[in-house]
């Protein structure tokens, strides 16, 4: 490949040439030149799918017709190539002249995109019913729409070498903490990588612990969840191309409040969120427990639950812990085969196989009938937490648990406790404790954690 020039040259030949290097074999850029009727020429550049058909021909026009070149001056001029290059590749439409050592940029960007649609995984039955898209004009203009203040803030980055794709850290000024901005920023200066196609991969480049199995950066596609931690002095990173938010930083209680607590009394929501969390502890410790109550500690169940629990388990050729981990393993693929397929088939699969399928295995005398009991009771507890990213922990934390309760019983499942709650009370989310304001204790923590203190209340308070 020829050494491409730096900068546009005054030879509009050359600036042809260069740029038909560059574009080689890329059917989608179109390189027009066109003649004026004072003989000079111009040469246009722009992906025909990314353009707006109609403001380009009235460019055309302009030029051609009127003679109105000047007109061109209120575009953004640009003298490297590789910015050019970058711009026509984002949309914009680049227009050289013979004779000029520039080029203008004309931004027409039109294409298609996805309507504001009712987000789908954070779906509530009170407030807002707007989600992010994948446009970040679009998701920007929501968090304006509900925040018009002057001390909102979008700072605008890039990232991927081969993707140069575009994302903004969102913050409101004198409410965020400096320190808090500012390790952002160093995280994202140092985060290198060739593609960016998502937010999920920032998130995984600049988190604190990328082993650890909690996750310590909220995601959202809510505008006003997102505007709502804003408000509250968290950072958010939105992404082009992606309808989640990054929110951080993140605390063990924010994965158990959903979208609508702020919308309900506070009554209901407190009670409500203590329930999502007796329904969390339940999903990741009601099988080790129930494993480890039969095999080790019988003496600690009623007589006649006992009785019937072994009624059922006679002829069984398994232990409690391999059928109990077999039913299991056989939910999460039931519950990832109803993802992956298609909706209208996807729930039938998953509802119908867990029923054909557990009752299948207690006639054929493989599994007892209290071990579907546990599991399916499980699986409902799993389905109550509001953050999906918070749920995943839980589900994988159970076989483990699982194993050692039924290894060493009650004291397996205590020591796989002990080890969960010292990797949790070390865990950090950009330099905040991940069980704040519980560990260590703040006065914040009855506010709006594991509940929700009425709204005149916790105002009646900020003014004193």
């Amino acid at each position: 490949m020829p050494d491409i020039p730096a900068n546009v040259s005054e030879n509009l030949q050359i600036n042809h040439d260069t740029l038909q290097v560059i574009f080689h074999n890329c059917a989608d850029v179109v390189l027009r030149p066109l003649k004026l009727s004072d003989q000079s020429n111009i040469l246009l550049v722009y992906i025909q799918e990314l353009t707006d058909s109609s403001k380009l021909e009235q460019i055309i026009s302009a030029c051609m017709i009127s003679h109105d070149v000047d007109r061109l001056t209120q575009y953004e001029m640009a003298t490297n190539i590789s910015e050019i290059v970058a711009k026509v590749l984002k949309g914009s439409t680049a227009i050289l002249l013979d004779g000029k050592p520039f080029a203008y940029l004309a931004d027409i960007t039109a294409f298609k995109q996805r309507a504001i649609n009712e987000p789908t995984n954070e779906a509530s039955i009170r407030g807002p019913r707007e989600g992010f898209t994948e446009d970040l004009k679009t998701n920007l203009s929501m968090i304006r729409r509900k925040i018009s203040n002057s001390k909102l803030k979008f700072e605008y980055h890039q990232a991927g070498e081969m993707t140069n794709t575009s994302f903004v850290v969102a913050y409101i000024e004198d409410v965020v903490k400096q320190e808090l901005l500012e390790e952002v920023r160093a995280r994202l200066q140092s985060f290198k990588t060739d593609q960016l196609l998502d937010s999920g991969y920032i998130e995984e480049f600049i988190e604190d612990k990328s082993f650890s199995l909690f996750p310590q950066i909220q995601n959202s596609e809510r505008p006003d969840s997102v505007s709502a931690s804003l408000l509250s002095g968290r950072v958010a990173i939105i992404v082009d191309g992606s309808p989640n938010a990054l929110l951080l930083p993140m605390t063990f209680w924010a994965g158990f409040q959903a979208a609508e607590d702020h919308y309900e009394r506070f009554l209901y929501v407190s009670s409500v969120r203590l329930l999502r969390f007796l329904l969390a502890i339940m999903s990741c410790l009601v099988p080790s427990i129930y494993v480890a109550l039969t095999t080790f500690h019988p003496q600690m169940i009623p007589l006649a639950l006992m009785l019937s629990i072994s009624a059922a388990r006679e002829g069984i050729p398994f232990p409690s812990v391999i059928e109990t981990l077999l039913m299991e393993l056989m939910f999460e693929g039931l519950r990832e085969a109803g993802l992956r397929l298609p909706k209208a088939i996807g729930s039938a699969v998953s509802i119908v196989g867990a029923l054909v399928i557990g009752e299948a295995a207690v006639q054929a005398g493989f599994i007892s009938a209290p071990i579907v009991m546990i599991v399916a009771g499980t699986g409902i507890a799993s389905f109550a937490f509001p953050s999906y990213s918070l749920a995943l922990p839980f589900r994988m934390l159970r076989f483990p648990l699982l194993i050692l309760g039924g290894v060493l019983g009650l004291y397996g499942i205590a020591i796989g406790i002990i080890f969960i709650m010292i990797h949790l009370v070390t865990l950090k989310s950009f330099g905040l404790p991940y069980l704040s304001p519980l560990a260590p204790i703040g006065p914040n923590f009855w506010k709006d954690t594991l509940v929700r203190m009425n709204k005149r209340y916790v105002s009646a308070i900020r003014k004193q």
